[in-house]
């Protein structure tokens, strides 16, 4: 245990040198993400498939979303499962592939460059995402602990191979006619099986036993969790059935109905959680991760809305204040208060572990609260004045909001610097 921080549960069993590079990757990432939609808020009044909207969709999915949580991962895996990593070097490729596709995928896409440089970058992103599957199920193989958090990490992760694996037949489909469709007849599978597959299914998994251990509540419902599991897998595999075959257009989107009902046992866990927790003060990266899960119901009304409500004409709005809602709203929610929980403990251990239990500062206290609570008004305002853009194409706020998400980009990244880099203060 920590000191200062006995509660967190969380044990050193991954070495800081592979995880450190996955969050700093991701700090810049949502960097560059905010400055790029600040420069170009006029993709909000074109379709969704257009280059500068797939690049900034791909930047914050995989260099910002993916890389702090394959990190996040790497560090908390253990504890789930109650063993070790399996491989470091798996890790450590996992990193080498993911740092270099990345850039050359979104770059690809930013200029719409469909040859060498988008397909190198994609053939590099599954080579990363295959060497993180291997280790997941190898790890979980090794600590034989087959319980529900090893069984949402590691379908997880498979969804993610899948996901990526698809997109990069979607990537050679643009000059070789891979699948029969256009390339964008399947951006909504693609899509879903990221959001849905691997982004939901690893955050409730890993989220169920973070949360409760952060407040320190006893709670845990292993028959809801299984519940949750099997709804979002029931409906995601449904919807690809539906979409694929071709029939019964209007149902496509209907399961999602099921994630619906699987938010809201999600929800009912967490309040449960925290009704019954033992520390009663709640820090504000607390407050921010759960109101990340409240933020979800944001896209998931969007996504009733386009099927059952709209005009065709409009979709294209609706359809991009959708992904903005996931990835610039819950996601990006969720992780800038993920972060101060987790990096700080990170950091404590690779500065401390080696000193006499003595005077040595809580993990709290290696990052600005200061900043972060400033960080994190910014961050709210900001995503308020986008969506309120988005839904009356107004660009001055469209800009304002942009801007303000900018300004909450720098101090998360500086005050990531900070605590990475923090020193014993003799």
């Amino acid at each position: 245990m920590l000191a200062g921080d006995s509660a967190s549960g969380l044990q050193q069993t991954t070495s800081h040198k592979v995880v450190l590079p996955f969050y700093v990757f991701a700090a810049a990432s949502f960097l560059i993400s905010c400055a790029l939609l600040l420069l170009n808020t006029d993709i909000i009044t074109q379709h969704y498939f257009n280059p500068k909207t797939l690049a900034i969709t791909h930047l914050m999915a995989l260099g910002w979303g993916t890389m702090i949580i394959l990190g996040a991962s790497h560090q908390l895996l253990p504890v789930l499962i109650e063993g070790k990593l399996d491989s470091y070097l798996l890790a450590l490729l996992s990193f080498i592939f993911a740092a270099a596709g990345i850039p050359l995928l979104v770059t690809g896409f930013y200029l719409f460059n469909t040859g060498l440089i988008l397909q190198t970058g994609a053939i590099l992103v599954n080579a990363s995402v295959i060497c993180y599957f291997l280790n997941v199920i190898g790890s979980i193989v090794e600590s034989k602990k087959y319980n529900i958090h090893a069984f949402f990490i590691a379908t997880a992760s498979l969804w993610l191979f899948t996901t990526t694996f698809f997109g990069l037949l979607l990537v050679f489909n643009f000059s070789r006619s891979w699948l029969p469709e256009n390339s964008i007849e399947y951006l909504s599978i693609h899509a879903h099986m990221g959001l849905a597959g691997w982004f939901l299914l690893l955050i409730i998994g890993v989220a169920s036993r973070l949360i409760p251990m952060f407040l320190i509540s006893k709670y845990s419902s292993s028959v809801t969790l299984w519940w949750i599991f099997a709804l979002i897998n029931i409906a995601l595999f449904a919807f690809i059935i539906l979409k694929t075959s071709g029939a019964y257009p209007n149902l496509y989107y209907s399961p999602f109905l099921l994630v619906l009902i699987a938010l809201v046992l999600f929800g009912i866990y967490n309040y449960r959680a925290y009704r019954t927790r033992i520390r009663k003060h709640v820090d504000e990266q607390m407050k921010i991760s759960l109101l990340s899960v409240a933020m979800l119901l944001l896209p998931l009304l969007c996504l009733i809305v386009v099927i059952y409500f709209i005009r065709e004409d409009s979709k294209p709005t609706i359809v991009l204040l959708y992904g903005f809602c996931i990835f610039f709203g819950w996601i990006t929610a969720l992780i800038i208060g993920m972060t101060f929980k987790t990096l700080p403990f990170i950091i404590w251990n690779k500065v401390y572990h080696t000193r006499a239990m003595g005077k040595t500062p809580a993990p709290k206290e290696l990052f600005s609260e200061n900043l972060f609570k400033v960080m994190g008004l910014l961050y709210l305002t900001g995503f308020i004045l986008f969506v309120a853009g988005i839904l009356i194409l107004n660009d001055l706020l469209l800009k304002a909001g942009a801007a303000i998400l900018l300004a909450s980009a720098i101090l998360y990244v500086i005050n990531v610097v900070k605590t990475v880099f923090h020193r014993v203060k003799e």
